[in-house]
């Protein structure tokens, strides 16, 4: 009763991002299970950005903005697509005041094609599986091949890291991660793909 109360309060985020803390400590202490902690998500996308020169990061499930602000001082331009109209309002609000920083509101197969027209180099993206109904309610399984094949077949060489690999069950016609691993470095074969703490990774092949 009192997270739905805080969940409409301003205070929100912060109470999130405050929790982030005990929450990597007690994944570590659990012997790193495969749910990932957010602070070590952080981590990640901070490090494939510095590793590939990537200025540019894009995301899917805007969600209460954790990984916008946590990541808004490291990149030049983040772009965020969120389904949920009241979020998405949110986090406009929230980030209103960084000009490198655009939210957008809709289903990412509708909006994703205006996203990638606005880049001009290679982009990191960040996907979030929750926001395909992997995780909780089911969603719609096919969100994910629209925006992959969109993704890969831009012309520019972008890297995507896909979160909560783990709902990649291969059940009630969701894909495996073997079935998104053959699809991508079949269809792709300059591409490789890997799974490390619950995150999926999908670079260029060196």
């Amino acid at each position: 009763m009192f997270r739905r109360f805080l969940q409409r309060t301003p205070v929100y985020g912060a109470y999130k991002t405050l929790g982030h803390y005990p929450d990597y400590w007690y994944w570590i202490l659990r012997g790193r299970p495969s749910r990932s902690p957010h602070l070590l998500k952080q981590r990640v996308v901070r490090e494939y950005g510095q590793k590939f020169g990537l200025k540019t990061l894009v995301e899917t499930g805007t969600y209460y903005g954790e990984m916008v602000a946590a990541m808004k001082g490291r990149f030049d331009r983040i772009y965020s697509i969120e389904y949920v109209p009241a979020l998405a309002e949110r986090a406009t609000r929230k980030f209103a005041r960084d000009e490198h920083v655009r939210i957008f509101c809709g289903d990412s197969r509708v909006v994703m094609p205006e996203v990638l027209a606005l880049l001009r180099g290679p982009a990191l993206f960040w996907l979030d599986a929750g926001y395909y109904g992997w995780v909780g309610k089911q969603g719609d399984q096919q969100r994910l091949s629209a925006e992959l094949e969109m993704i890969l077949t831009h012309p520019h060489p972008h890297v995507i890291l896909l979160d909560d690999a783990r709902g990649l069950t291969g059940r009630d016609g969701i894909p495996s991660v073997g079935d998104v691993k053959a699809y991508v470095e079949s269809t792709f074969p300059q591409r490789v793909v890997e799974v490390k703490f619950d995150i999926m990774r999908i670079t260029l092949r060196r």
